[in-house]
């Protein structure tokens, strides 16, 4: 197998900044557990000490967090009907014969038994859309895959979830890594693949070994039809991105690549290739169970179905939630998070790190791709990280640019160079002309949504907070 085979030249090693790191004891420094930094100092000074830096551990729930945790978040379902939590949040389903006990493995059979394009058709029908940040069709995604003429194809499960506040992906690897393995399963037979890869970042122990050993027990039982390995990340945020993934899982230098080809064309290994969000293709076997018409009767506009949500340490309630597409962000804030524990709400980030602010007068808006975009946010990963009057703008802007220096790839200069630059500017002092070029820069000539991310988050920050912004420039 061509990923076993691979030695990694020195100049890839290099790149990775936790590939001799044992994250069991290591202390988070990610964007939940710096807006919760004033509810355990101690711990907080220990991630900033720390070093190198572990930007995400997915326990944002218990912010600011360490490897060591071992509590559970609440898990509840607030849609009309549980899709990606309907396992998860009974207990979830860690053995083959327990996930097919609820059902698991029917949605396949179904699949198999059908033509591949009446499964796209299927797809197509649900109106599902990638949860893993740019809401792309996802039945068009598999089409235009499943339309290449080659006699080698892969699909991909993107499990880089870097994005601080979101670990839903997390736990669906851990809980339910089944539903996965099925969603995947389908996915192939759609679009003519036998090989699959599942992308998982080393920051999730317990996710590789609950995946390992549902892989080991599905290729026993011979039920996917496919052979699935697992590609393990160690330490690159830039790894979420989908070209720099399958670099990574090629064993190059995991940098974005420039597009087009796009990756359905030319992708891993140079062939066609279906890289999906975990949320996404574990939605997928619900859909063929129950009718593309029952998943698209959720949600409401063109978000349709259901997006689960994680909410970070500072609401009273901070858990993952399953909801319909539609529900305003005051009722996700205030009822179903229940308020902050403490202190006043200045914001919310939705989406991770790289995505705008709202602001506490823009609540009213309804949770879905389009409705958030007007406002310069994102449906993202699903992670929503409250911050209160503990973070001022400054020190906002220099966390969130600190970030982006410490992971940018380093391929295209505005990124490299101008989150460096930004971070010193909030750290130091610096003129406002220079920080606005350098957004500018950002958002027009970035190569991949990392660049453009940050740039969108200093948009926000520019539209919704201009006083305190002016403040900190001289």
């Amino acid at each position: 197998m061509r990923l076993s085979q691979l030695q990694p030249e020195p100049h890839v090693e290099s790149f990775y900044h936790l590939k001799d790191v044992d994250v069991t004891h290591a202390h988070c420094s990610g964007m939940a557990c710096f807006a919760a930094r004033h509810l355990q100092p101690d711990r907080w000074r220990q991630a900033m000490e720390q070093s190198p830096r572990v930007y995400c551990l997915g326990k944002c729930y218990a912010a600011p967090a360490s490897g060591e945790d071992q509590q559970q978040p609440t898990i509840e379902v607030h849609s009309k009907k549980a899709v990606v939590l309907e396992r998860i949040a009974q207990g979830g389903a860690r053995t083959l014969d327990e996930y097919k006990r609820q059902g698991g493995m029917i949605a396949l059979q179904r699949a198999l038994a059908a033509n591949a394009q009446n499964v796209i058709a299927q797809i197509e029908m649900s109106r599902l859309r990638g949860r893993g940040g740019a809401g792309f069709p996802t039945g068009a995604k598999w089409r235009a895959v499943a339309g290449q003429k080659s006699a080698e194809k892969f699909v991909v499960a993107n499990l880089d979830e870097g994005d601080s506040g979101a670990y839903i992906d997390r736990f669906i690897a851990e809980d339910d890594p089944f539903c996965l393995l099925e969603g995947m399963a389908i996915a192939a037979h759609a679009v003519g693949a036998k090989q699959a890869f599942i992308y998982v970042r080393c920051e999730y122990p317990g996710a590789i070994r609950s995946l390992q050993d549902a892989i080991n027990a599905a290729h026993r039982d011979a039920s996917l039809g496919i052979d699935v390995q697992l590609a393990i990340g160690r330490g690159s945020y830039v790894c979420g991105e989908e070209t720099a993934l399958l670099n990574s899982i090629e064993g190059v230098r995991p940098v974005a690549r420039v597009r087009p080809p796009y990756v359905a064309e030319r992708g891993l290994y140079g062939a066609p290739t279906l890289v999906n969000n975990v949320e996404t293709l574990a939605s997928v076997p619900w859909i063929i169970r129950n009718g593309a018409e029952e998943y698209a009767a959720l949600g409401f506009s063109n978000s349709r179905g259901t997006k689960v949500i994680s909410l970070n340490s500072l609401f009273r309630r901070p858990g993952l939630y399953e909801i319909e597409f539609g529900i305003p962000l005051r009722k996700i804030v205030e009822r179903i998070g229940g308020g902050l524990r403490s202190g006043t709400l200045r914001g919310v980030m939705i989406g991770g790190p790289l995505a705008g602010v709202v602001p506490p007068s823009l609540l009213d808006t309804r949770f879905g791709f389009e409705e958030l975009h007007a406002i310069g946010a994102s449906v993202g990963h699903g992670g929503i990280i409250a911050f209160d009057e503990h973070t001022s703008i400054a020190d906002l802007v220099r966390h969130v640019f600190q970030f982006g220096a410490e992971e940018s790839c380093g391929k295209c200069t505005p990124c490299r160079l101008g989150s460096r630059r930004i971070e010193e500017i909030f750290s130091s002092g610096g003129e406002e002309d220079e920080w606005l070029d350098i957004v500018n820069a950002l958002k027009q000539t970035s190569l991949c949504g990392f660049g453009t991310g940050l740039a969108e988050f200093a948009q926000s920050i520019i539209r919704y907070y201009p006083s305190e912004l002016r403040s900190c420039f001289k």
